[in-house]
């Protein structure tokens, strides 16, 4: 993993110019092709066996690994059975009171699994279902699954997923197994390696330092999504670097490019515990607020020739999404309409976007 650490006092003394302006794109020759894991989209079928019930109940803060074996049909190796380690991780999703069923975090060793599709990873996030109650669990790791996904076809600089249906068998308790999605995420250091770049782990970032045009299909991406958890400038308290589920690639002489993640309070997700901030002024995460950076109008609609000439890929994406019903994804592309009415309307930009702008260093961030 490639990584840039900068002291604060650096960061924070950072000349306010244009980086794109002063540095050339990366050379294509330092590009690398992602790693097997996410170089496919192809569903992964698995089986994961562990004793659950302690490792779901390890969820303070000095967790542990705990023994799994993973068990899979490997498109190149065949039929395999890898001993893992498994731990829960992260914040929100890791309280019991908002997932039965948290995120977690897959160890492999990499002597044991070159030459197939892990080859070159080490410690892997997975996205799980959360909740085991209601008609669908699935419904909401699917649809983060696909913002992901439809990022993926706006950039490079974006974060890889890849779709895997899990069974999962208690290996300390007498119970039936169950099958749920759920999604690998690449780690944050190959996104940035991948496209010859660096991580820049930074205590601030001032958003003059990011690269204009891609800030703008960022902030765009967003909204699009219905999503307001983020920040390109700071970082939460209980986050090491900058910036809040963000990640910034790069190099310390510019250019800077904002890499989002973490979807799961976007309205187009629409989680059941996701509430927006009292500050946004709106009553559902499904309402749409523009939490972008002001900026000249014309850098922000530079961003939207690429969103409706992605539009039926990304429609598309939706429609060929296996386990979503008719009716949710029916749902989520009126949601899309909504944004692509507003996009191609000047008055609506103006007023619902223009006019939502945030002016990041006077106390809004």
């Amino acid at each position: 993993m490639s990584r840039i650490i900068v002291p604060l006092m650096l960061a924070a003394t950072l000349p306010l110019t244009r980086l794109a302006a002063q540095v050339p794109p990366a050379d294509p020759g330092q590009r690398s092709e992602p790693a097997p894991l996410f170089a496919s989209n192809d569903l992964l079928v698995m089986t994961l066996e562990a004793p659950f019930k302690t490792t779901l109940d390890d969820r303070g803060e000095d967790r542990e690994d705990h023994p799994a074996v993973l068990r899979y049909e490997d498109p190149e190796a065949g039929p395999l059975s890898l001993e893992v380690e498994i731990r829960v991780r992260g914040n929100f999703r890791a309280q019991s009171r908002n997932c039965r069923f948290p995120p977690l975090r897959l160890d492999v060793k990499r002597g044991e699994v070159e030459g197939t599709v892990f080859a070159g990873q080490n410690r892997i996030r997975i996205v799980t279902h959360c909740q085991d109650r209601g008609s669908d669990p699935n419904r909401y790791v699917l649809h983060e699954y696909l913002a992901y996904r439809v990022y993926n076809l706006l950039t490079d600089l974006s974060v890889r997923v890849r779709l895997a249906r899990i069974t999962y068998v208690d290996t300390e308790r007498d119970q039936e197994p169950f099958t749920r999605y759920a999604f690998f995420v690449e780690d944050y250091g190959q996104v940035a390696v991948r496209n010859g770049w660096e991580v820049l782990e930074v205590p601030l970032m001032p958003p003059s330092q990011i690269d204009p045009a891609h800030l703008a299909l960022y902030e765009v991406f967003q909204y699009m999504i219905a999503n307001t958890d983020w920040s390109v400038a700071f970082k939460e308290d209980d986050e090491e670097f900058c910036c809040h589920n963000t990640i910034m690639v790069g190099t310390m002489v510019g250019p800077v490019f904002p890499v989002p993640f973490d979807f799961d309070w976007a309205g187009v997700v629409d989680a059941p515990y996701a509430r927006p901030d009292p500050m946004l002024g709106i009553r559902t995460v499904r309402q749409r607020r523009f939490w972008g950076v002001c900026k000249p109008r014309e850098v922000l609609e530079s961003a939207f020739p690429l969103f409706n000439q992605k539009r039926e890929e990304i429609y598309d994406l939706y429609r060929r999404q296996e386990g979503l019903e008719e009716d949710q994804v029916r749902r989520s592309l009126e949601f899309y309409d909504e944004f692509y009415e507003t996009i191609n309307d000047g008055n609506k930009v103006r007023s619902r976007m223009m006019e939502d702008c945030r002016m990041v260093g006077r106390g809004e961030e």
